[in-house]
């Protein structure tokens, strides 16, 4: 792992998830609290930054009404338009205060819908780096980071999950995903694994060149 290379995506850590008040946040907040994921994450971002990987925020948002999306939604995005969610503007959709990008951190924009790939210029942006290995964390577990999880693995990433950086909408669903379907297409770990290894490969970089 070179952090140079590397590429920490940041999925809908917005209000309407992890803060008190969000639209979706009820359904969030036990399984957060289990992971402790804000917490977590925090730590791998500033591990991550120290270290010289890439940060990308990956928020999703919609226009009011709705009209980027079917008109008659079903499933997951259906939930989201009942309860009026991540609309453009207003304060639920905003990426939360304790994340805010900073400094050379990459928002990326155009995410509609599950897969961080399918509508936005991801990819375009992790291969004009030079990024090859990416880590994901936020919401849901089983939804976002899941799609994105798979989307990177096809496309030839080195996919890295981090296991308690993430939440479901219950702990069954979030448990499950982790034990059976993240080993398939991604190497889970726990923020500070990760954050160890970054650190590792950094000190030994610095060390091939004399530092």
């Amino acid at each position: 792992m070179d952090p140079r290379n590397t590429a920490v995506v940041l999925i809908e850590y917005q209000n309407d998830f992890a803060s008190e008040g969000g639209a979706l946040h009820a359904a969030v907040e036990g399984s957060m609290a289990e992971t402790d994921m804000l917490e977590n994450t925090k730590k791998v971002v500033d591990a991550a930054r120290e270290a010289g990987a890439t940060i990308i925020h990956a928020p999703i948002s919609f226009v009011g009404g709705y009209k980027e999306i079917s008109g008659s939604p079903y499933g997951i995005l259906k939930g989201v338009v009942d309860s009026n969610a991540f609309v453009k503007g207003e304060w639920g959709s905003q990426i939360i205060d304790e994340l805010a990008p900073s400094g050379d951190d990459i928002v990326v924009e155009g995410k509609r819908g599950l897969d961080t790939f399918a509508s936005t210029n991801l990819d375009f942006i992790l291969r004009s780096k030079g990024i090859t290995t990416i880590a994901l964390g936020g919401f849901l577990t089983n939804c976002c980071v899941e799609s994105t999880m798979r989307s990177a693995y096809e496309r030839g990433y080195e996919v890295v999950t981090l296991s308690d950086c993430v939440a479901a909408t219950s702990s069954e669903e979030h448990a499950n995903a982790i034990r059976y379907d993240y080993p398939m297409f991604s190497k889970p770990m726990s923020g500070e694994e990760f954050a160890g290894q970054l650190a590792g490969a950094a000190q030994a970089s610095d060390a091939s060149r004399g530092y």
